[in-house]
């Protein structure tokens, strides 16, 4: 069976895409995702974004990490999907969506810019050296020296399977702060394994821990991550960061036929 699919970057996370309106795809597969994401013997991708119809909002999203295992919320992948969406004209400019982490809400400028509306946030935990928060996705967030030089695979793998965060692990971000406004990241992903060229989840905790801990009083943050540059904005009240908003670009790359 040949299957048609849709690749999508947003700064530099690549994903792939299928339409499955029509619940055609094996979803229990985990080799099949595993080998679609594979870069040297599939298509190659961080993860794959299944698009389903959903009885109340615009669209469903099914996220795979590029093991092949379903998993939490991915913010540039909610992104990508959004504009997949509107590529096959499933939306206009606006929609809802529903996934793993509830329910969201999302535009698309002319520009191509997507702004994708995450969960809120409270019960952040600030430690002397690092601070963990869920965003959709667990991260762990520290601030190191030297961030462009820093072993973020070891480092990262060292952290993600330690003692910390047990069996089910946590995504790791390194930062480094640029200016009052400004910081730069690099994410170890879980599920990927490995650094990825950007994280949105990652981007969003980022922003809000550099908030939560005092590193800005800003509301309206510029992430510099290996693929390009997102922004994250919020509200905060007392504990509580609220219409939260990963902002940034998804770029179609290009559709193929691959055999199941």
């Amino acid at each position: 069976m040949q299957l048609e699919f849709y690749k999508y970057q947003g700064t530099g996370n690549d994903f792939v895409m299928i339409d499955n309106r029509s619940g055609f795809f094996p979803k229990e597969n985990v080799q099949l995702v595993a080998r679609f994401c594979d870069r040297r013997f599939g298509i190659g991708a961080d993860g794959l974004i299944l698009l389903e119809n959903d009885e109340v909002t615009d669209f469903k999203m099914v996220y795979y990490n590029s093991d092949g295992n379903t998993s939490s919320m991915c913010g540039n992948g909610g992104r990508c999907l959004v504009a997949f969406a509107k590529d096959l004209n499933v939306i206009r400019d606006s929609c809802t969506f529903i996934a793993t982490d509830g329910l969201h809400h999302a535009s698309v400028a002319n520009d191509g810019i997507v702004s994708l509306q995450m969960i809120d946030v409270t019960n952040i935990k600030i430690e002397t050296d690092y601070t963990f928060m869920n965003t959709g996705s667990p991260h762990h967030v520290q601030l190191v020296e030297d961030l462009e030089h820093y072993n973020v695979k070891e480092n990262g793998a060292a952290l993600r399977y330690g003692s910390l965060y047990g069996a089910a692990g946590s995504n790791i971000n390194f930062v480094k702060k640029i200016n009052e406004d400004t910081f730069s990241l690099r994410t170890y992903e879980r599920g990927v394994e490995d650094e990825t060229l950007a994280c949105g989840t990652g981007a969003t905790a980022v922003a809000i821990a550099m908030n939560a801990t005092g590193q800005t009083n800003a509301s309206s943050i510029k992430l510099n991550v290996e693929g390009g540059k997102l922004a994250v904005s919020f509200d905060k009240m007392g504990d509580l960061f609220t219409n939260v908003f990963l902002i940034g670009p998804a770029e179609f790359v290009f559709k193929g036929v691959i055999e199941i």
